[in-house]
């Protein structure tokens, strides 16, 4: 049964945790300025305590509110907010966002959604909402409301049913610091449609600023084998491309970067419910959305540091 916007702001205002679609991943929520609530979510998702969690607030202006935005940012926000991109900014309010939320730095991370739902929700509740993914930590991120639930449906006083997220995988995440753009974390904005807005993008060692980069993430309980050529004994084969693998297990048999995203966490999980011996994945070209489909797919299988 899905809880409305209403309930699940009073929720949030009592201090308690919520379940929350959005169009990348369902959110486990909590209001960012209460570091009980905060902690909360950590205990839930049994995540390390020095990664920090992205602000989830109504409109540009509530962003302003708590981060310093200076024209990088503000040609980003205006370029693709609301919608699936996370702005790393120097933070303006700390009392908004607390330190526990932030990981400790002088930085925060910012996005506006663009689901329905997600946005009644900010809207009624008047504050900024923490909302890192619903599952427990390392394992691939719910797109569904029933995977929300079974990963930690236990730990909220209401949950939200907004049907199955669209884009299907975590934002992009960007570094707007020190007048340097930087990607952090690549997602459902390319690195070449943030590009084209703001030039060519930094270097960056500031990794740390952004959730989702722990080298074992997103992880399946199966072993996970990225760009296998063949299927092994007692594996499951997730295809990309017309004819490759079983048709239940294919990411996109056309060869669409965005449909393999939108597929991606709920088939390693379907896959991960039959008890393979492990998973194969196609080999997924790093063009566009490819980029951040390889990053995922290197976490699960515990390539990344």
């Amino acid at each position: 049964m899905s809880d409305t916007p209403d309930q699940a702001a009073k929720a949030l205002a009592n201090g308690d945790l919520i379940l929350l679609p959005t169009e990348t991943v369902y959110g486990l929520g909590a209001d960012a300025s209460n570091a009980q609530a905060v902690a909360a979510i950590f205990a839930a998702k049994g995540r390390p305590r020095f990664n920090p969690l992205i602000s989830h607030v109504v409109d540009a202006d509530a962003a302003a509110a708590i981060g310093e935005f200076g024209s990088p940012a503000r040609i980003l926000a205006e370029a693709f907010w609301p919608g699936p991109l996370t702005l790393v900014t120097p933070v303006r309010d700390a009392t908004r966002v607390c330190d526990l939320a932030r990981a400790g730095l002088d930085s925060v991370a910012i996005r506006v959604p663009a689901h329905p739902m997600a946005r009644a929700v900010l809207a009624a509740f008047g504050g900024p909402v923490v909302a890192p993914s619903a599952n427990r930590s390392g394992r691939p991120s719910p797109t569904t409301f029933a995977d929300a639930v079974d990963e930690t449906g236990f730990a909220v006083a209401t949950a939200i049913d907004g049907g199955a997220c669209q884009v299907g995988l975590e934002s992009t995440v960007v570094s707007v610091l020190d007048g340097r753009v930087a990607l952090l974390r690549p997602g459902a904005v390319t690195r070449s449609e943030i590009e084209a807005i703001v030039g060519p993008l930094a270097d960056s060692g500031e990794g740390h600023r952004s959730p989702g980069r722990l080298a074992l993430h997103y992880a399946p309980d199966a072993p996970v084998r990225i760009e296998a050529h063949e299927v092994k004994t007692g594996e499951i084969l997730l295809g990309f491309g017309a004819g490759i693998g079983d048709p239940r297990w294919s990411l996109s048999s056309s060869g669409d970067l965005r449909e393999a995203a939108a597929n991606l966490f709920r088939l390693l999980r379907e896959a991960d419910r039959t008890k393979p011996v492990g998973i194969a994945v196609s080999p997924i070209p790093m063009t566009g959305l490819g980029e951040a489909i390889n990053d995922r797919l290197r976490r699960a299988a515990g390539f990344v540091g």
